[in-house]
């Protein structure tokens, strides 16, 4: 077939775009109209499923069906993806009876995942079914349909699995992070499933190896002035200083927190001692905890700063909230 170039308009080429872009938002704000009671099933579904949630699809479908796989795997919802052709030549040995599936198919009638439901059937793995077609030959054999709506894609023609794409993809994501939310899924934990990541590869290193030490450490003696500490945590610029005794050993802590509460307790610091404001036994953790470890306890006690001390009570080192998510100039790059 000849296919006639046709004189740049970029008027033209623009609304093309545009047009391409509007039809797809149309499609997700008809998916939003019809999330309901199906959605909160699945999620009801995948949050107690003791084996994987295996995902397939063919086509489009199917590379939809590998990245929602791949989200899922990565937010603490153990995934696999099933290749409809590979499953029937061996791979659906990966399937256990504890497993859950989900399936994708915007007509509800692809071939490929039909032949792959009596065994799943076989084997009473339920079926979640992601289609535009309720009354399809796979939703009826489903145990839960997630109906997106029709879909009218973005070809001219109606013909070309886009829009359909988008949908999926987004309700994939919509079904991943309600799941991420619903399990209590945290900042560490997407460490310990991301170690190849920069912030996982950080936050999977010991808390010595972040840590600050020497002269960067903000402190001064407990015999200094108020002036003196806030000298001090101006310079360092990091919200607190740490309070030592005579021995060096740790006596306290007074944060920008503690300074801003002895303001509301008094207007006139003129007499006021670091004993006034200063917490005393502040936060520690042991050097050879993980960084990722040492950010639990930061965001269990809503601060953002740990200290660590040698087995005497003396000043090491400290790990800033910072240092940790790697945000300082001085951390060391990865």
């Amino acid at each position: 077939m000849r296919t006639q170039i046709k004189q740049i308009d970029r008027k033209k080429i623009l609304a093309e775009a545009r047009r391409v872009i509007e039809t797809e938002i149309k499609n997700l704000k008809c998916l939003e109209h019809y999330l309901d009671d199906r959605f909160v099933r699945v999620i009801e579904l995948m949050s107690r499923v003791k084996g994987k949630v295996i995902v397939t699809g063919i086509g489009k479908s199917g590379i939809i069906g590998r990245k929602i796989s791949a989200t899922l795997a990565s937010t603490g919802t153990p995934s696999i993806f099933l290749h409809p052709g590979e499953a029937v030549h061996g791979d659906f040995g990966v399937v256990c009876r504890q497993d859950i599936v989900l399936a994708i198919s915007n007509s509800g009638e692809t071939e490929e995942i039909l032949r792959l439901v009596p065994f799943f059937k076989k084997m009473n793995v339920p079926i979640i079914a992601l289609t535009s077609n309720p009354a399809s030959s796979l939703a009826v054999q489903s145990a839960v349909v997630l109906e997106t709506g029709p879909i009218y894609e973005a070809d001219p023609f109606s013909l070309i699995p886009s829009s359909s794409a988008t949908v999926a993809l987004v309700l994939g994501d919509a079904i991943a992070f309600t799941l991420l939310n619903v399990k209590g899924f945290q900042k560490e934990d997407y460490a310990v499933y991301h170690p190849g990541g920069s912030l996982g590869r950080r936050l999977m290193l010991r808390v010595r190896d972040v840590m600050i030490t020497g002269k960067k450490i903000p402190c001064v003696p407990v015999s200094a002035t108020l002036d003196d500490a806030i000298r001090e945590i101006n310079a360092k610029n990091l919200g607190f200083t740490i309070v030592l005794d005579r021995a060096r050993r740790i006596a306290g802590i007074i944060t920008d927190g503690d300074l801003r509460r002895l303001l509301a307790r008094r207007t006139d610091l003129s007499g006021a001692t670091l004993a006034d404001c200063m917490t005393t036994n502040p936060r520690r953790i042991e050097e050879d905890k993980l960084a990722v470890q040492a950010l639990a306890v930061m965001e269990k006690y809503e601060i953002t700063c740990l200290v660590i001390s040698t087995p005497d009570g003396k000043l090491k080192g400290i790990v800033h909230l910072h240092d940790l998510l790697g945000k300082r100039n001085f951390a060391q790059e990865f």
